[in-house]
């Protein structure tokens, strides 16, 4: 036992040895804080805004539909893709359609047969008339000169009235001949478009956002089977109330943010401002006024024209901001605001020392300024925390 004491003392009184002559470990220089920077709490009229909230859609939509009634096939395309003008999107089964088709084919060629046959018929009852007329006239030339009798008068005349009901019954065929004609080459020409409607193709470019139709579903005319954006163009359709529509004109510019857009890492949202939550420089203009106002809600609905913006897709929520006019306010830096827990705080100097004080901000507003609704008065001067460096 005296021998394992006297190792480990030996062992220990090493570790410490190394330790002193490996000198004190690499250490980081500590960050060194940047001054405070002081600056003023300002009074400034500021726009007071109405936030009509809404939803972001499609300028132009297309709903792709049969207009026949068959089967699915098959289905070119997915939500998501992108399609050219002219496209096939869908290809339906055409047999029965082809089988109508060729029904009608043989319905005109049997109609065209009869029409020529009725054209002959009325040859054939011209060349009788004409030789009935002439005859007729022959005999009455004869009668007047007392070279033939009566009755061979009568029987010409009713050989002649004979060959004109003939030409005239000849006649009434073909022109119902020819009306079969076209009847049937209607139908074939019906039944050849319906066929070509077994192939269904994009009418427009555009992007595919809904399939609503499967391989073995039935196509029916009125049932939606895809539907497509055909252009980039997005509006803002918001519900403006009653009380300020009036203040909405066609052509009017007005400030948008959608929540979707925040920057990350920007400003909390401090308020219901156009520039709050890092999303302000997005504006629309007004492209149509509903002129009717929903009876239950008591709004009207705007719809405003959108700039192509990334990450901007329908179905997107969106706040169109109208002005209501302008009031005295004090604003601070955003950055002068800082959070602690549920309570927002401020920094003011006054003289030789500062104190926190709690307050409570509205709007964010261009240039990086937040209203404050109490706890400063205006003309404060506030320090804003330096960053580490």
């Amino acid at each position: 036992m005296p021998h394992a004491a006297t190792r480990a003392g030996l062992f220990l009184a090493l570790a410490v040895s190394a330790l002193f002559l490996a000198g004190p470990a690499t250490a980081q220089p500590p960050a060194v804080q940047a001054p405070d920077r002081e600056v003023t709490a300002q009074s400034r009229d500021i726009v007071e805004w109405y936030e009509a909230v809404g939803t972001i859609r499609p300028k132009t939509e297309t709903t792709v539909e049969s207009q026949v009634q068959a089967k699915i096939l098959d289905v070119k395309v997915r939500p998501g893709q992108t399609v050219d003008k002219g496209e096939l999107l869908v290809v339906l089964d055409d047999r029965e359609l082809a089988a109508r088709a060729e029904r009608a084919n043989q319905a005109v060629s049997s109609a065209r047969a009869s029409r020529n046959q009725a054209r002959e018929a009325i040859a054939s009852a011209k060349a009788a008339f004409d030789n009935a007329q002439a005859d007729n006239r022959r005999i009455k030339t004869l009668f007047a000169s007392r070279t033939v009798t009566a009755q061979e008068m009568d029987r010409s005349e009713a050989e002649f009235l004979r060959a004109q009901s003939a030409l005239e019954q000849a006649r009434d065929g073909f022109e119902a001949a020819e009306g079969q004609a076209a009847q049937a080459e209607k139908a074939l020409e019906e039944a050849t478009i319906a066929a070509g409607h077994a192939r269904i193709h994009a009418q427009a470019a555009g992007e595919v956002v809904a399939r609503q139709a499967e391989p073995g579903d039935l196509a029916l005319p009125g049932k939606p089977l895809l539907i497509l954006h055909t252009g980039r163009a997005l509006l803002l359709e918001a519900l403006v109330r009653e009380g300020l529509i009036s203040r909405v004109k066609l052509g009017d510019a007005f400030p948008v943010r959608v929540a979707a857009l925040a920057v990350p890492g920007a400003a909390p949202e401090l308020a219901g401002g156009p520039d709050a939550n890092g999303s302000g420089g997005l504006s629309a203009v007004v492209e149509e006024i509903v002129p009717t106002a929903d009876p239950l809600t008591r709004t009207f609905l705007v719809k405003a024209a959108l700039p192509e913006t990334p990450g901007l897709y329908p179905g997107m929520f969106g706040r169109l901001f109208i002005p209501l006019g302008t009031r005295q306010a004090v604003v601070v830096p955003r950055n002068a605001v800082r959070r602690v827990g549920q309570i927002e705080m401020v920094t003011v100097k006054d003289g030789d020392r500062s104190g926190n004080y709690a307050v409570k901000t509205g709007q964010s507003l261009d240039g990086g300024y937040v209203e404050i609704l109490s706890g400063l008065t205006g003309n404060e001067t506030l320090l804003v925390p330096g960053r580490d460096r």
